[in-house]
């Protein structure tokens, strides 16, 4: 191995061990109150090598959100192409997909979804913006070509395909955020997964296209 392959190596080890610390300080203090002196010291690195790999605490987050999107990317990919599957079983598939996806790894994706709706992402480098946009570009493309498929069946009702997995990650976004911010205040209120449930099932009766009438 030469002098170049062992540096770039050693920068690899160094940012994940910078990240694996970020997360956990992330997870003890909040992604709001922690900083990136605190993240430092977990890592047991000075500030100053922190920010040699990450500019600011917005761009160390979401390198961390670039697994769990390559993650849903995947299992996205999965229900897509699931071939002994009726539209509306894949409606299901897909509910149990997002859930996945929540379950993977709560605290980076409950923090993504305040990251996605705030000027954060301005702030990122080119490279990892872009990185951002074409996972996120996969997810929702496999999405709306679900929906794609049960209109072209006639199943579901003539809507915008990008305008229902727009609706379905607003949906899935809206109820973990706000399950999550119950169960802060009584965590044995943890109905995320039954609320899911209820509400693809209605979400999947809503975009069920009429029967046409009879000549």
């Amino acid at each position: 191995m030469g002098i170049k392959e062992r540096k770039e190596r050693e920068r690899g080890r160094r940012r994940q061990q910078i990240m694996i610390a970020a997360k956990r300080v992330f997870s003890e203090k909040s992604f709001n109150k922690a900083t990136m002196e605190d993240i430092a010291k977990e890592a047991e690195l000075s500030p100053g090598t922190i920010y040699l790999y990450f500019k600011n605490k917005d761009e160390l987050f979401a390198s961390l959100s670039l697994r769990i999107l390559h993650y849903m990317s995947i299992r996205l990919e999965h229900v897509l192409q699931e071939k002994n599957q009726d539209p509306f079983e894949k409606i299901q598939s897909l509910q149990e997909a997002l859930y996945e996806v929540y379950e993977f790894d709560p605290l980076v994706l409950i923090n993504m979804f305040h990251l996605q709706s705030s000027e954060t992402l301005r702030n990122l480098s080119p490279d990892l913006l872009a990185d951002i946009k074409e996972l996120s570009r996969v997810s929702f493309g496999s999405m709306a070509k679900i929906f794609e498929q049960g209109i072209k069946n006639g199943d579901f009702i003539d809507r915008h395909p990008v305008a229902l997995a727009d609706i379905v990650w607003a949906l899935f976004s809206g109820i973990v955020l706000w399950e999550e911010s119950k169960r802060l205040i009584d965590n044995k209120k943890d109905y995320l997964k039954s609320t899911l449930e209820i509400a693809f099932e209605i979400f999947g009766q809503g975009i069920k296209a009429c029967p046409a009438p009879a000549s």
